[in-house]
């Protein structure tokens, strides 16, 4: 069997991207390294470590600028997303799910959990705050039983990967977790991000810094259970939006996911607004250290706002096959110029850019008015997280 070989130090070589890669979005984005078309004044990029980002514009769907965009890699927690974008619509928040114990069969070895245990029930909102600000593998485990099972959502989000023409995604466990053949693209990531934005509730989780997440029930004096229901402090282990581990919280943050695995490394997609303008930046395996992926994505998120209109843009994020379907030019009555206008952005990213600012004074309103109920709440502080939800992960979640 052939083995990666190593330098004459011992140390196993960098890893390189394939000489060809996906061209979905436009024929530079299959070309390896980076891509940037700067005008005169265009401000330098960032110096950066990933061995992929990507940095587009949400309404137009531009690409401004990207490196290796189309690399097949390991997501880690950040395929959540797509686990969002397929299962979310389907049960309304206030339904109520008792957990059996064949939920949580399954999970891979040192899984993040958020803490939720066999016999107790949970709302589907608890489960969606799981998911999204604790990177629980144990709450998409109990949603995908609830949508049919595992392998049933694997195919569901494999079929709405294909349905993005996110190309590069292949899903084998749906909560990021490595496994073999699974990956991802910092160019499909951004896809998956762009349309899971459109939907309200997503935009609200992905928004939400700190909730309160039910626990056991309580005992009296002499240890038997009562009819009160404990709830301990989660927060969101996006740190870009929270400003912890020493990472300056950025300005107009609307989310969306990160995450950390052996495999993958350090993974995050980020989306900010400012002045109008709303960014979607992805980024992929930078150098160790777990702050690094937020520090490369806030320099691309500045870059990107400095720099909107003094690059040409190097490719784009396409709409749905769908969509692409509908709005395809009849052979006999459009050329292939206004065949390549048609299907560039199109309406799907105005309608994607409308779902996403929309939302933003609704998130706002609603992390507001939660805050004030928290704070009028004794009962709502932040007790310690049990010990189950404080386990040290080994995947899954940044360090």
């Amino acid at each position: 069997m052939l083995a990666t070989p190593a330098h004459a130090d011992g140390r196993t070589p960098e890893p390189v991207p394939p000489a060809a890669m996906s061209t979905v979005g436009g024929e530079r984005l299959g070309v390896p390294g980076t891509q940037v078309q700067p005008d005169a004044g265009a401000p330098a990029l960032p110096k950066l470590t990933a061995r992929s980002w990507i940095v587009a514009d949400a309404k137009t769907g531009e690409v401004l600028a990207a490196h290796n965009a189309h690399w097949q890699l390991a997501p880690a927690s950040t395929l959540k997303m797509l686990f969002a974008d397929t299962v979310l619509p389907k049960f309304p928040k206030t339904q109520v799910h008792t957990v059996a114990d064949s939920d949580l069969r399954g999970m891979g070895e040192g899984s993040s959990l958020v803490g939720i245990k066999e016999k107790l029930s949970y709302t589907v909102h608890d489960l969606w705050l799981g998911v999204f600000l604790h990177s629980g593998n144990d709450a998409v485990h109990v949603l995908a039983t609830m949508n049919g099972g595992v392998d049933r959502t694997v195919q569901q989000m494999n079929a709405q990967a294909k349905e993005l023409q996110a190309d590069d995604t292949h899903v084998v466990s749906p909560d990021g977790y490595d496994m073999p053949g699974q990956v991802s693209s910092a160019y499909d990531l951004t896809l998956i991000a762009r349309s899971g934005l459109k939907n309200a509730d997503f935009r609200e989780y992905c928004a939400t810094t700190n909730a309160q997440f039910p626990g056991d029930w309580t005992k009296d004096k002499a240890g038997k259970p009562t009819k009160v229901r404990g709830t301990f402090g989660i927060q969101n282990t996006d740190r870009l939006l929270t400003g912890a581990g020493g990472v300056r919280r950025y300005p107009g943050l609307l989310g969306v996911k990160n995450g950390y695995t052996t495999n993958a490394g350090n993974t995050f997609t980020g989306a900010a607004e400012r002045g109008g303008r709303t960014l979607l930046v992805t980024v992929m395996h930078p150098a160790a250290g777990s702050s690094e992926v937020y520090k490369e994505t806030a320099a691309l998120l500045d870059w990107g706002f400095k720099a909107a209109s003094t690059v040409k843009p190097v490719g784009s994020l396409v709409p749905t096959r769908s969509a692409d379907k509908a709005n395809a030019p009849a052979q006999d009555t459009k050329g292939p110029a206004q065949a390549a206008v048609t299907g560039s952005s199109g309406s799907s990213g105005l309608w994607t850019y409308a779902g996403i600012t929309a939302g933003v004074l609704a998130v706002g309103a609603a992390v507001t008015l939660l805050v004030r109920r928290r704070r009028a709440a004794p009962s709502m502080s932040l007790p310690a997280v049990p010990r189950s939800s404080r386990r040290k992960p080994r995947d899954d979640i940044n360090e």
